[in-house]
């Protein structure tokens, strides 16, 4: 009777050394990490505790942690940022976007391609806005961030976006900076056939808010001029997607058709003005991309403007859109820049897109494969490339939610009865 104590000393003793010496629940091990945020790009191991980066360094011993993931001759990044999604998923029958088909469910798109954060481009108003975070952005995984149409209704169709009545510059401010100052990063202006009204109003928004504006610009007859949208109107930090779009009918493009970039648009990029590929299903063409990079146009954000006309078309995923910039010539860490540690900083989210030690750990895991490999833009014309980009394991908030081939898991046979 007098040894117990001593025994549950002991045994005490034991399991708190037990747990000492694994302080960490996961550690990646092995990859090579690129972290544009953290002037990292070379082998590190990352060990999470909980949610968060607990240390980054080149050998962190496996005794230190609960499960060790070997990553060997793969890649880790932060987790992607897709800035251009369109995630106000919904069944109203007469809706286009805002609540609509054409929207998606985000978890069921992102985690497979290492996305753990998106940013959805205006589907939702100041009316319609309380719904869509009720609807989806409180039920989903993935961290949803929002951009507020000036629009108040949003996306329901293109006749409720030339509502000129319905874009209260007051109301969407008070949305952004009293109601939901932790999801919404800024104000959209999207499909009007006016002129520069709507943009103006967005912009106004975006002042009284203190937030960026993105502007979808090209549906005007006859197009109105980009070069005074970027000089005249927007401000430094405003963003212009669907940077690569073909469509000289309804807007001006950034390439002319003498294949040249034209000179004020990298005017416009020295400025500030942030461009966005929004890839989409209509706004991507190889004819504009691919002189423009050549040039040294290059996209301050890769995005794909997610959505159901657009992810069985050119555009597939993000890792799809990112493996097209890789081979135009984008080194890869430059590619994945464009959707960590860049689109953080324009929606003014640093603490995302980096895994510094104390980040949330939101994660992905990617190869770079080899092969004859072809890819399509919007009008269905492709462009050969030898490498692509597959992401093979995401984690979000410390936890594996996304394991392509089981790297994080035990063998089945070592199940017990």
């Amino acid at each position: 009777m007098k040894r117990f104590p001593s025994i549950l000393a002991a045994a005490l003793v034991f399991f708190t050394g037990a747990l000492s010496a694994q302080p960490y629940d996961l550690l990646l091990k092995g990859g090579h990490l690129i972290d544009p945020a953290n002037g990292r790009d070379g082998r590190f191991d990352i060990a999470v505790r909980k949610d968060t980066v607990a240390l980054v360094a080149p050998d962190i011993p496996a005794s230190q942690a609960l499960k060790v993931v070997d990553l060997k001759g793969k890649y880790l990044a932060p987790g992607l940022i897709d800035m251009h999604v369109h995630v106000f998923h919904g069944n109203h029958p007469d809706a286009y976007i805002a609540d609509g088909y054409t929207s998606l469910p985000p978890d069921g798109f992102t985690f497979r391609t290492g996305v753990t954060t998106v940013v959805d481009a205006g589907s939702s108003g100041w009316r319609n806005f309380p719904q869509f975070k009720r609807q989806t952005i409180d039920r989903s995984k993935t961290r949803v961030l929002a951009f507020l149409n000036i629009a108040g209704t949003g996306m329901v169709s293109r006749f409720e976006e030339q509502n000129l009545d319905d874009m209260n510059a007051q109301q969407a401010a008070y949305m952004i900076t009293r109601l939901y100052p932790d999801i919404l990063v800024g104000i959209k202006s999207a499909h009007f056939w006016g002129g520069f009204e709507q943009v103006d109003r967005a912009v106004s928004a975006g002042r009284l808010s203190n937030v960026p504006v993105m502007v979808d610009f090209g549906e005007h007859q006859p197009p109105n001029s980009i070069r005074s949208l970027f000089f005249d109107h927007l401000r430094p930090g405003d963003i212009f997607t669907h940077t690569y779009s073909y469509g000289p009918k309804n807007r001006e493009t950034v390439v002319d058709e003498d294949l040249r970039i034209k000179p004020f648009i990298l005017e416009a990029q020295k400025r500030g003005i942030v461009f966005d590929v929004g890839h989409g299903g209509g706004a991507f063409s190889f004819r504009q991309a691919k002189p423009a990079m050549e040039q040294g146009f290059w996209p301050d954000v890769i995005s794909t403007d997610l959505h159901t006309e657009s992810m069985n078309a050119g555009m597939k995923d993000l890792n799809n859109v990112m493996s097209k910039f890789l081979n135009m010539g984008m080194p890869l860490k430059d590619v994945v820049a464009r959707v960590t540690s860049y689109p953080a900083r324009v929606i003014r989210r640093t603490a995302l897109g980096q895994l510094g030690v104390g980040a949330v750990a939101d994660i992905c895991v990617f190869e770079v494969q080899q092969g004859n490999f072809g890819f399509l833009d919007v009008r269905g014309f492709r462009m050969d490339g030898d490498r692509r980009i597959q992401n093979l394991l995401t984690v979000r908030a410390g936890r594996v939610v996304w394991d392509l081939y089981g790297m994080a898991a035990a063998d089945w046979r070592s199940e017990t009865k």
